[in-house]
């Protein structure tokens, strides 16, 4: 079970998570991971930014800020005092470690992917005390550990690190046989492991997920469950239509898609682990129990019978075209272009090419427009680039469901509805999976066009 930091940064929300937890674990073996509470990573990012800055009055008063807002939940959450006494003071030793590390990265003044992800895997650290310590308050046997702790070793990407899947799966599944051998419960931090020279890495933001998965896939779980502040997967986001719908089925390459196109519950690489292993993972909602949620298989009953799944968005991106009369019959010249943005580290999210080969349409974020097109002129125009139109401000619009495959009229279906709804389409773009189909509309027209679809395909009455 993952909870996410929405769902353990309240007294009364810790509390009813730990006697959960207590009542699965009579007919059940569990390991428990959890994130950071909210917002304690953005105020260790923030405490990354003031050390570059050399700002280490405001560090300092970021990591105080931190350990109080733990203490004072460990006072409002742990009863029994000999308990509560050893986490404050286990508390009070990450303050001293935390500063002794901020005193070390301002004295050398650099700040490294290696010390980030050090600096970055405390919120993890924190709250695993903390939970651990709620479930031994509840009666129930707990310990808590860090994803280096548990076993989880990983490449040395720092800031995104891959596991080491089989030396993790040794080394994992010996460490929970252990506990569940004296019937205690592990805690286990989210987001971190540690490279094979035991310098500690993390996943990149959101990795907790895929702890989850990772250490579930070492011991071959019945089941993993993903809690957090929502019920599970939507056909849309209900912020933007009102009457979406929990989606209770969807596949494993269903669930992925949903996670590259926005869909915010899930890390991209979550899945990876359970796809061999084919382990059923349920999205459920810590705060409302009595709802199963969504679940996630390798494949469904039910899933196939709809065309369309869901309509998810991801704004705030720019779109480049790229154009030139001597890309035309030029192997290599997209090799060139991706070569490129890859070096500058650019994340392309979504690629277009005229069939004329005389134009290449790509999408990335919006903090990454500038350096794109900075680097596509610096290193390619002039050679094999004419010219780049540059489009800020525009948004994916995906649709998801492996019912599409081989269904006739789905695309004119979308876009009849968008013609309706006078929405303009810049690019196109559909996998011979035919298991998506995504668009690019202006920022501005995302509610519509999404509203426009998810009425279309009448995804109110799914499931």
């Amino acid at each position: 079970m993952k909870y996410g930091g929405t769902s353990i940064s309240a007294t009364k929300d810790i509390q009813t998570i730990s006697k959960h937890l207590n009542s699965l674990s009579k007919n059940n073996q569990i390991v428990v991971v959890c994130s950071a509470t909210s917002g304690t990573t953005d105020d260790l990012i923030e405490i990354s930014q003031s050390i570059k800055k050399e700002n280490k009055s405001k560090a300092e008063q970021l990591a105080a800020k931190i350990i109080n807002r733990h203490k004072q939940l460990a006072t409002q959450t742990i009863k029994k005092s000999d308990l509560r006494k050893k986490l404050l003071e286990k508390f009070d030793q990450d303050f001293t470690e935390l500063l002794a590390l901020i005193d070390g990265m301002v004295l050398l003044g650099e700040v490294t992917p290696r010390t980030m992800d050090y600096l970055f895997s405390f919120g993890e650290r924190l709250s695993i005390k903390l939970i651990s310590s709620a479930i031994n308050d509840s009666g129930k046997k707990s310990i808590p550990l860090t994803g280096k702790e548990v076993g989880i070793v990983t490449d040395s990407n720092f800031g995104e690190s891959k596991p080491l899947i089989d030396t993790t799966r040794l080394r994992v599944s010996k460490t929970v046989d252990a506990l569940f051998l004296k019937k205690t419960i592990p805690v286990v931090g989210g987001f971190v492991g540690a490279d094979q020279h035991g310098h500690v890495t993390t996943f990149g933001r959101g990795g907790s997920d895929y702890s989850a998965t990772i250490i579930g896939s070492c011991i071959k779980a019945d089941e993993i469950w993903l809690m957090s502040d929502v019920d599970g997967l939507m056909t849309a986001d209900p912020k933007i239509v009102k009457n979406a719908k929990l989606l209770k089925e969807v596949s494993y390459v269903e669930a992925i898609e949903m996670a590259l196109f926005g869909a915010k519950q899930i890390h991209p690489r979550t899945f990876e682990p359970l796809l061999t292993k084919k382990i059923p993972m349920k999205i459920r909602s810590s705060f409302n129990i009595k709802n199963e949620g969504t679940l996630v298989s390798a494949s469904t009953s039910k899933a196939a019978k709809n065309t369309v799944k869901c309509v998810s968005n991801v704004r705030n991106n720019g779109l480049i075209d790229i154009r030139g009369g001597s890309m035309v019959g030029n192997p290599g010249t997209a090799a060139k272009i991706f070569e490129t943005l890859a070096k500058a580290g650019i994340n392309v999210m979504m690629i277009s090419q005229n069939p004329s080969e005389s134009s290449i349409t790509i999408v990335v974020k919006n903090t990454d427009l500038d350096k794109a097109t900075s680097c596509l002129e610096m290193e390619l125009l002039g050679k094999i680039i004419k010219k780049l139109e540059v489009t800020t401000d525009v948004a994916i619009i995906a649709l998801i469901g492996s019912g599409m495959r081989g269904t006739v009229g789905v695309a004119s279906k979308v876009f009849t509805a968008i013609q309706k709804n006078k929405v303009n389409v810049s690019m196109i773009t559909q996998g011979s999976s035919e298991l998506n189909l995504a668009f690019v509309v202006k920022n501005s027209d995302t509610n519509t066009a999404v509203r426009a679809i998810h009425n279309a395909f009448t995804l109110d009455k799914i499931n």
